[in-house]
Formats: structure tokens, sequence, C-alpha cells
């Protein structure tokens, strides 16, 4: 038997949306990144991009478990000699929480142009609103990744 591999216009892509509210920061980011890199499919592929466009919305209300939020810092390099910059993740969920959430999900697929590819289907808002009603987004239930 042949082993299928997929072919990139054969893909029919979803547009899925999670509301983060109350959700852990990282449950978010991994369920995120399986159906960013298509895991969910039966199809899955390793080299190909078979997942769907996911669009994450209340990210400012994502919660930091422990004392997470005060201990773990984003780290940002300029390139520089000295150009270390860190941050608090309790600083960034007060200023850029899209920032953050983007990042753990950034940090779960593949470090290179296919990861690039599959972070292009990413859309992370902080509020409850996104412009993209037009694709018709069907709402990803969230209860197996709900605290309990």
């Amino acid at each position: 038997m042949r082993t299928y591999s997929p072919k990139v216009n054969e893909l029919t892509r979803d547009w899925l949306v999670i509301d983060a509210e109350g959700l852990v920061l990282g449950r978010v980011a991994t369920v995120a990144a399986s159906l960013l890199r298509g895991k969910h499919r039966t199809f899955f592929a390793p080299h190909v991009d078979t997942g769907d466009f996911v669009i994450i919305i209340n990210a400012d209300k994502v919660v930091v478990t422990a004392n997470k939020a005060k201990q773990n810092f984003h780290h940002h390099h300029s390139g520089y000699p000295g150009g270390l910059s860190s941050t608090s993740w309790q600083t960034l969920l007060d200023t850029d929480p899209v920032a953050l959430v983007f990042d753990a999900i950034k940090g779960m697929v593949p470090k290179n142009r296919l990861g690039r590819a599959q972070m292009g289907k990413l859309f992370v808002y902080a509020g409850a609103e996104h412009p993209h009603a037009a694709q018709q987004p069907t709402k990803y239930d969230t209860s197996a990744i709900r605290r309990g």
C-alpha cells in the first residue's frame, strides 16, 4: 500500500475561534499550535502545512498559574552587544497580552519556513471582537482544556 501525502491544493482550511477567557496560557498554546500544524487531521504530514486558521480572542483574560507571572520573563535581544531586554510576564499581561500568547504558541511550532507559514495563520486579539466575520469562523470547543 502506498503512503498518502497530502497536496497543498487539495486542502480545505477551516477558520476556528478560541475564546481564551479563563483558560490557562499553556493549554491554549498547545491546542492552538496543534490546530495550526494540522495534527488533528487524519492526513497530517510533518512536512506539509495542513493546519487551519486560528483566531484567539480575549487574550487579555488568559490565566497564568502559580507564580509564573512574576518568575518568568520574556527575553528579546536586539542583536547588538548588551542588547538583551527582559520583561516579566505580569508586565506583558498588563501591557501587551497579545505578544505573550503569540510567543507561547510560536515556541511550539517548528523553527523553520514551515513554522513561519503556520504562524501566518494565527490571529490573536486582546478583546472579544475580531475582523474575520467574513470567513465565517466556527467556535472551537474548549471544554476539554477548561480549568476544573
